[in-house]
């Protein structure tokens, strides 16, 4: 009877390395870059036709100019948020210092590259994706005397419903909160979940902004609750559809 073959144990498997929890957004392709060179343009070009009246209940044009704050607008605002704020820099006579935070996701991309053509740095990260780490690159960034901007209702929704990050930034930041909002008199809105608003050409923008919101460094759980819900009041209180 012949022998049998000596059985080859499986040789066993590297250990996968450990993941190190960091989202790296992916790069744009081509035709991305090109779609938001060809966006930035179009909203260069609407815009240069905008009569833009600025309501300055919040007095912004007469702050410290070198006290940096954070912007927060609704979501459906983004089409001339950067436009405004480089309406506002020029009136308060100051280079564009600002960063923003923009989602992880594909569109998102989109977005970081037009802001950029704005010379406006992007922080990629949302309440689901990348979250902590964008906290604490706009923490950073705000320690160089950049503005910092967010959409607070964004990436997701609910549509005018404040999330926590906002408030969550201002208290690792210190900076004070500007709630910031437009009024466009002719406009196409979206079928969206944020009803998104696009300016036509040759229409009146009305800018309005609220009080500033200061978030204690030491503000407690409930205590922070009771703020988002304050400046979720105050956008609402300036925001006319």
């Amino acid at each position: 009877m012949a022998a049998s073959a000596p059985r080859v144990m499986d040789k066993p498997r590297p250990p996968k390395p450990a993941s190190s929890g960091v989202v790296v957004p992916r790069p744009l392709v081509w035709h991305q870059r090109l779609a938001a060179v060809f966006i930035y343009l179009v909203v260069r070009a609407v815009s240069l036709t905008i009569r833009y009246e600025w309501r300055d209940e919040a007095g912004l044009l007469q702050r410290d100019r070198h006290q940096p704050v954070i912007f927060c607008t609704w979501h459906n605002r983004l089409a001339l948020c950067l436009e405004v704020y480089h309406l506002y820099v020029r009136r308060i006579e100051r280079q564009p210092r600002m960063a923003a935070m923009v989602s992880a996701s594909k569109d998102g991309g989109l977005l970081a590259r037009i802001l950029e053509h704005y010379q406006v740095q992007p922080v990629r990260g949302s309440t689901s994706r990348r979250g902590r780490q964008a906290l604490l690159e706009l923490t950073t960034w705000a320690q160089r005397g950049y503005d910092l901007a967010i959409t607070p209702d964004g990436p997701r929704g609910p549509c005018y419903i404040v999330q926590d990050g906002v408030t969550s930034l201002a208290q690792l930041t210190g900076l004070p909160i500007v709630p910031v909002i437009y009024e466009l008199v002719w406009k196409v809105r979206l079928g969206s979940w944020d009803r998104f608003q696009i300016p036509l050409p040759f229409t009146k923008c009305r800018l309005r902004a609220a009080a500033p919101v200061h978030v204690p460094r030491e503000a407690t759980d409930s205590e922070r609750e009771q703020i988002r819900s304050r400046i979720e009041e105050l956008l609402k209180s300036i925001t006319v559809d």
